[in-house]
Formats: structure tokens, C-alpha cells, sequence
């Protein structure tokens, strides 16, 4: 169940504190996801890669250009998010926070179907105070992946925890695209996160942002972070980046 994304001549700009004029971040975009696919965006900061992440997510708004979410199956219109915080609600446990995405008639089984898939079933009824971060994220992870979305974007979403733990949900997440084929858009300065989890890599540059190089990640699934054939993927993004 997934969409495809396309970008029509996209432009954003914003008024910068302390300056009077506009200053465009990104203009005259053009690009399209594919049903299914993974596609990473990377450049350096400021760039305009969570900018364009909000306007997919209609947190903000193009000045011009259209985004449009087509050729997908009717139902699966739902977005799906996640951030570098996992944004949880305190007073409410696991199994609340995932279950407060769905509608009131959704079957319980869902939650618990998606918490056993991400190693949080013991975790059910416990608070977001009493889990590690690794397991808060997952948490965040059950969430967006509970609505069955159409569209899955992913800002940053495992840079604040340490590295084997990020590691461990890279594959969770590696995992649960490949069942459930979701179109997803990650946004990372990890180049090797973007070489592991990505089929594209966009490398953005400029400003406004511009389109500088694509790099194709022709791997096989499921794959493994330490594939030398994925080191080779990081090395090409790190050539072109440079």
C-alpha cells in the first residue's frame, strides 16, 4: 500500500530573522518518488531537506509548484512520521500512545499485532519515563507505521540515540517497509544510514536547493548495514557530496 510522490516546480521561501527580503529555499523543484520506494534526501544543513519533508507533510505550504500523491492504492491516503524525538505523550503507556493514531472502531489487535513486530510487547502497559531511548523511538516507529500509511517520512529519526541502537532499528525498519511496502522519504546526514536503508539518494546542494547528483542504490533486500557492497554505495555518496 503505497503512493507516488511527484514535486511540480516547487518553491519555498522564507523571511530569515533580521532580513527584510525572502530568501528561497528551495524553487523550481522538480522530482518524483515511486510507489514503494525509499528515497533519501542528504546535503549539508540548512539545505532544504526538512523543509522539503514539511511541505510532503502539509506542515507548511509551496509558494509555487504543486505536490501531489498519485497511482497508489485509494485507501492509503494516511501519512506516517517520524522524528528525531519520538514526541510521546507521558502520561499515557505504549500501548495508548500507539493506539491514539487510530480511529475509535480500529480493532485492538492492531496495536498489539505492531508492538510484538517491534519487541515492545512486554513494554504494553508501561510509560514512555520508564523505557531506554531506543525503545521510545520504537514506540514512535509503531505509531507511524499503526495508520498503514501511504507515505512514511522519516526526519532524523535515529540521530539521537547511540549507535548500536540506532543500528538495531535500522533494520526494524528495514523490516517493516519490506512487508508492508511502504513510500517513504528519510532525511539524514548519516551517509550510511541513506546507502543502508534508501533505493535513492538525492544529494542537495545550493541555495535554493538544487538537485546536484542521484545515486541509485541497486542492492537487494533485505540487506545488511556492514555489506561491502553498501560501504561502496556511502563511498560514491560521499564523492558526489563533496
Amino acid at each position: 500500500m503505497s503512493r507516488r510522490i511527484t514535486f511540480e516546480s516547487v518553491g519555498k521561501s522564507y523571511v530569515r530573522h533580521g532580513q527584510l527580503a525572502a530568501e528561497a529555499v528551495v524553487n523550481n523543484f522538480s522530482f518524483s518518488i515511486e510507489p514503494g520506494e525509499l528515497v533519501a534526501f542528504v546535503g549539508p544543513s540548512g539545505v532544504g531537506k526538512s523543509t522539503l519533508l514539511n511541505l510532503v507533510a502539509d506542515i507548511d505550504h509551496p509558494d509555487q509548484g504543486t505536490i501531489t500523491w498519485s497511482e497508489g492504492d485509494s485507501d492509503a491516503g494516511t501519512l506516517g512520521m517520524a522524528f528525531q524525538q519520538p514526541r510521546l505523550l507521558n502520561w499515557l503507556t505504549v500501548y495508548e500512545n500507539v493506539r491514539l493514531v487510530l480511529p475509535p472502531q480500529a480493532q485492538p489487535a492492531i496495536v498489539d499485532e505492531l508492538l510484538e513486530e517491534l519487541g515492545l510487547s512486554a513494554q504494553r502497559d508501561a510509560y514512555p519515563l520508564m523505557l531506554s531511548g531506543g525503545q521510545r523511538q520504537r514506540v514512535a516507529l509503531a505509531r507511524a507505521f499503526a495508520v498503514n500509511p501511504g507515505v512514511l517520512l522519516l526526519d532524523e529519526p535515529f540521530s539521537a540515540l547511540d549507535e548500536l541502537t540506532a543500528r538495531r532499528l535500522r533494520l526494524v525498519l528495514q523490516s517493516l517497509r519490506l512487508n508492508k511496502g511502504t513510500t517513504g522519504i528519510l532525511v539524514t546526514h548519516n551517509l550510511q544510514e541513506a546507502a543502508f536503508l534508501a533505493d535513492r539518494v538525492v544529494i542537495l546542494k545550493g541555495k535554493p536547493a538544487r538537485i546536484a547528483d542521484i545515486v541509485e542504490v541497486n542492492l537487494p533486500r533485505p540487506r545488511q548495514p556492514e555489506d561491502p557492497a553498501v560501504f561502496e554505495v556511502y563511498r560514491d555518496i560521499m564523492k558526489k557530496l563533496a
